[in-house]
């Protein structure tokens, strides 16, 4: 089969954010499908039709909202000419640089706070802000067995510390840290963020959901009154969390 010339891409700064598209539940479908295609569909793509098939919906929904990811700069299109084929079928994949490289479940996550970032409420109908709706949901998801104590000792701090990076690990982080001011506080370099798109198309939306997701874990593990700052892009694909515990420390806890 022989690819035109020309990927067709839309732009994702011509007043569609991309990210606002992932709102919709069959938006969403529609690139988890093609995200998680094997390796040689993937690069090829699916058309209209094949989508349809597999998300259960009309080739003509399907194309609707496949122009609206276009647009949004969240996947590509291009014509294919397949032999005795009349007109060229066009296929559709993820665009380089937005999704094609984020774990299954960073973008799952991704796609779950964005939705709850502009559908979430207060009581008093509100929107929650893009923190508050991380902290929400990191207290739901986070498990801990029991109401833990804030650390008493430096030993106890570094623990908690360990298990915020483990969770961060698992929503697709690569976090690494060191400490400061005799270990209450954590540099936690954020590398290779999984929501790095969102972050250079809007930080504001993106900080503020690393900003809660971190809040709303420490919260879980007893660290309600920790202090969390974040700096964004000190690295051209990481940030940098400061986290620092306002206990005082037991004397005995010493330097662990």
């Amino acid at each position: 089969m022989t690819v035109s010339e020309g990927s067709t891409r839309g732009s994702a700064g011509a007043g569609r954010p991309g990210a606002g598209l992932l709102r919709s539940a069959v938006r969403r479908d529609i690139v988890d499908t093609l995200a998680n295609l094997p390796g040689p569909q993937r690069t090829e793509g699916l058309s209209a039709r094949e989508l349809g098939d597999l998300v259960g919906l009309h080739v003509t929904t399907v194309r609707f909202h496949l122009t609206q990811l276009v647009e949004g700069g969240l996947l590509t299109s291009r014509s294919v000419r397949t032999p005795g084929a009349g007109r060229p079928t066009k296929k559709y994949v993820v665009a380089a640089g937005s999704l094609d490289r984020l774990p299954l479940q960073a973008y799952r996550l991704l796609a779950t706070l964005l939705t709850e970032t502009f559908d979430a409420r207060h009581a008093d109908g509100r929107h929650l802000g893009p923190e508050e709706v991380g902290i929400a949901w990191a207290q739901e998801h986070v498990a801990h067995p029991d109401a833990p104590a804030p650390a008493r000792t430096a030993g106890e701090w570094s623990s908690t510390v360990g298990r915020l990076v483990d969770t961060l690990r698992v929503w697709g982080y690569t976090p690494s840290v060191r400490t400061e001011d005799s270990g209450r506080t954590a540099r936690i370099d954020l590398v290779d963020c999984p929501f790095i798109q969102l972050a250079r198309a809007h930080p504001e939306v993106a900080c503020g959901i690393h900003r809660g997701l971190i809040r709303g874990t420490l919260d879980v593990l007893g660290e309600r009154d920790a202090e969390v700052s974040l700096e964004p892009f000190v690295g051209p694909t990481h940030c940098l969390a400061h986290v620092t515990t306002r206990a005082d420390f037991a004397p005995s806890g010493g330097n662990s």
